[in-house]
C-alpha cells in the first residue's frame, strides 16, 4: 500500500545558539509530518506521578510533553496501558481499557489530544501474541475445561474460548506448557505461565483484534508497536510474517496512515524477510545493545567506515523486500540493558552512539533516560526500568521503583542539573535531535559513500532527498583526525552542524577539517 505522505508542515521555531557539542546556529526547523519520526520510549509507571500516589500515569506524561517536544521527539511509544496483574503490563486482561494506576479512557483521550496539539504521534503497544491468565477469555476456558466429563470433548459452539489457546489434553508437553486450573488439559505459555499463548490461526481471535485496533484508532491512535512478533508462531517465520500482513493491511484499511513497528529479535537476515509482510517498520536489532553496530563502533570496536558499508548494504536488503520500509534503529530499550551499562558509563562513547543512532535514516527510538545517561544493573528487567532522574532534590513527579528492583546509584547528575549544563548527555541529545529535524534528508535520505581518500577511522556519506542533500561525515579514530577536504572530494560543501562528544571542537581551515574522536559534521 502506497504511503499518504501529508503536505501538511508544523512549523515552529526553536532557537538554537552555538554551543559546545553543537556548531548548529540559529534557525528556524520545519518538521514534515509524514511517517517518519523522532521516537521516545516510555515505561510509563516509571515516568511521572502526577498524582502523588508512586506509579506514573497519563497525567504525568500529559505534563512532560513540552519537555519531550521541546527535546526534539515528534512520536512517543509507551510500553502497555492496559489492565494487568504485573507491573509491566506485558499481561493483559483488559484490551478496551487503561490499568487504573494509569488513569482511565478519558485521561488518554486527553493524552491524545494534547500529543496531536504539538504535533506528536502516539503509539499503543499491542500484545497478541498472549494475554494474561487472568483474562476472561482464558479464566472461561479453563473453567469449562474442568466441568468437562472424562470423555467429553470441549464444543466450540459452547466455550469459542477453548479455541482461542493451545490446550491438549494429558500429557506434558515440554517446559512451555502448563496444566490448566484442575482439569485435564495442559496450555502452552512460551514466556511463562502467566501468558497463555493465543492461537493466531483461529479466525475468531483475529476478528477480536481487529476490533481491537479500530478502537485505539478510532481513539485517535497513531500506531502500534507490536510485541513478540516472531513468537506469533515461535520458530515458524513465515506465518509470523503472515500474520504481520494481516494485521498491517487491516490497520491501513481503517487507517491509511497508521503506523507500524514490529519486535522482531533476530538478525538482520530473518528481518529482512519479515519485512515481506508490507509492515513499516521492524526494529533494527542488529545495531542495539553492547553486541549492535552502533555501540561497537563507538567504542571503536568497529571501524566506522565498516559501520557506513553496513547501514548501506541492510538498507539495500531491507528495500528490496519493502520500498517503502522506515528503519526503526535503537540502541536500548526496557528489555536490555541501558546504554551506560553498554559503555560502561563512559560519557564520550555515550554520546557517540547518541550521534550515530540520530543520523541513521529512518525514526529512531530513543529509551527514557537514555537522555541523560540513567543506569541499569545487571540483567533483573525492573533495573533496566527505573524511575525517571527529573531531580537529586526535588520529589514532585518521582515514581516508586517497582518492587523487585534494586538500589542504582547514578552517575550522572539529575535532568534538573544537566539542563544548567551544555555539555551534558542532555544537551547532547538535544543538540542532535535539533540537527536532525533542521536536515530531514538524514532521515528520509538514500545513503550513499563519498568517494575519496580519509584517514582509518573517517568517512563520509551523501543523504539525497527529493531536492535536498547534505553530508555526514564521522569520525572514530582514537587520537582523532585531518581530513583533506580536497583529496576527500568535499570542497565544494560547507560546514553547517557538528556534534562533538569530547571536550575538543571540530574545526575548519580552508582546505582541511581536523575531527577529533566521536564527532560528526554535517556539511551543505
Amino acid at each position: 500500500m502506497k504511503r499518504k505522505i501529508l503536505s501538511i508542515l508544523l512549523i515552529f521555531a526553536m532557537l538554537c545558539t552555538l554551543c559546545a557539542g553543537c556548531g548548529q546556529r540559529e534557525e528556524k526547523i520545519e518538521l514534515i509530518d509524514d511517517a517518519y519520526r523522532n521516537y521516545y520510549e516510555i515505561f510509563p509507571g516509571s515516568y511521572y506521578d502526577s498524582d502523588g500516589d508512586g506509579s506514573g500515569d497519563l497525567q504525568g506524561i500529559i505534563q512532560k510533553l513540552d519537555y519531550i517536544a521541546d527535546m526534539g521527539f515528534n512520536g512517543i511509544w509507551m510500553t502497555p496501558i492496559m489492565p494487568s496483574p504485573t507491573y509491566h503490563k506485558y499481561d493483559v486482561t483488559d484490551y478496551y481499557h487503561i490499568d487504573p494506576s494509569f488513569g482511565t479512557l478519558e485521561d488518554y483521550q486527553a493524552l491524545v489530544e494534547a500529543c496531536h496539539e504539538r504535533g506528536i504521534s502516539l503509539l499503543v503497544d499491542m500484545v497478541f501474541n498472549h494475554t494474561s491468565s487472568e483474562h476472561p477469555w482464558f479464566t472461561e476456558a479453563v473453567a469449562y475445561l474442568e466441568g468437562l466429563g472424562e470423555e467429553e470433548e470441549p464444543d466450540l459452539t459452547v466455550c469459542p474460548y477453548v479455541g482461542y489457546y493451545y490446550f491438549v489434553k494429558e500429557g506434558e508437553q515440554g517446559v512451555n506448557w502448563y496444566k490448566a486450573g484442575n482439569s485435564n488439559y495442559y496450555y502452552e505459555g512460551v514466556f511463562w505461565s502467566g501468558m497463555p499463548d493465543l492461537n493466531l490461526d483461529n479466525a475468531e481471535v483475529r476478528e477480536e483484534f481487529e476490533k481491537i485496533a479500530k478502537f485505539w484508532l478510532d481513539m485517535g491512535t497513531d500506531g502500534f508497536r507490536l510485541d513478540a512478533a516472531k513468537e506469533y508462531f515461535s520458530g515458524q517465520a513465515a506465518k509470523n510474517t503472515e500474520v504481520l500482513k494481516w494485521f498491517t493491511d487491516y490497520v491501513k484499511s481503517v487507517k491509511d496512515d497508521a503506523y507500524l513497528v514490529a519486535e522482531v529479535w533476530e538478525g538482520q537476515a530473518a528481518i529482512t524477510e519479515y519485512y515481506a509482510s508490507g509492515i513499516d517498520s521492524l526494529f533494527n536489532f542488529p545495531a542495539a545493545t553492547q553486541e549492535g553496530a552502533i555501540m561497537k563502533t563507538a567504542r571503536t570496536r568497529v571501524d566506522v567506515a565498516d559501520y557506513v558499508n553496513w547501514m548501506i548494504n541492510q538498507r539495500t536488503q531491507n528495500l528490496e523486500k519493502n520500498s517503502l520500509y522506515i528503519d526503526a534503529p535503537f540502541i536500548s530499550n526496557h528489555d536490555t540493558t541501558r546504554i551506560s551499562a553498554q559503555s560502561v558509563s563512559n560519557e564520550v562513547a555515550m554520546k557517540f552512539s547518541a550521534g550515530l543512532l540520530l543520523t541513521m535514516p529512518g525514526s529512531p527510538f530513543v529509551y527514557y533516560g537514555e537522555e541523560i545517561g540513567m543506569k541499569s544493573k545487571g540483567d533483573l528487567d525492573e533495573n533496566k526500568r527505573l524511575p525517571m532522574y527529573w531531580s537529586a532534590t526535588e520529589t514532585e513527579g518521582m515514581t516508586v521503583p517497582a518492587a523487585e528492583a534494586e538500589d542504582v546509584e547514578q552517575t550522572f547528575p539529575a535532568l534538573d542539573e544537566q539542563m544548567k549544563d551544555e555539555t551534558s548527555i542532555y544537551n547532547y541529545y538535544k543538540n542532535a535531535l535539533k540537527i536532525r529535524n533542521t536536515y530531514p534528508e538524514i532521515a528520509r535520505g538514500e545513503v550513499s559513500l563519498i568517494e575519496g581518500s580519509y584517514p582509518a577511522g573517517t568517512v563520509a556519506t551523501l543523504r539525497q532527498w527529493e531536492d535536498e542533500s547534505c553530508v555526514i561525515v564521522y569520525c572514530n579514530a582514537e587520537e582523532g583526525a585531518t581530513i583533506s577536504l580536497a583529496e576527500a572530494g568535499l570542497s565544494s560543501y560547507e560546514v553547517k552542524a557538528s556534534l562533538t562528544a569530547g571536550e575538543e571542537a571540530v574545526k575548519e581551515s580552508a582546505d582541511t577539517l581536523q575531527m577529533p574522536f566521536g564527532s560528526i559534521v554535517i556539511m551543505k
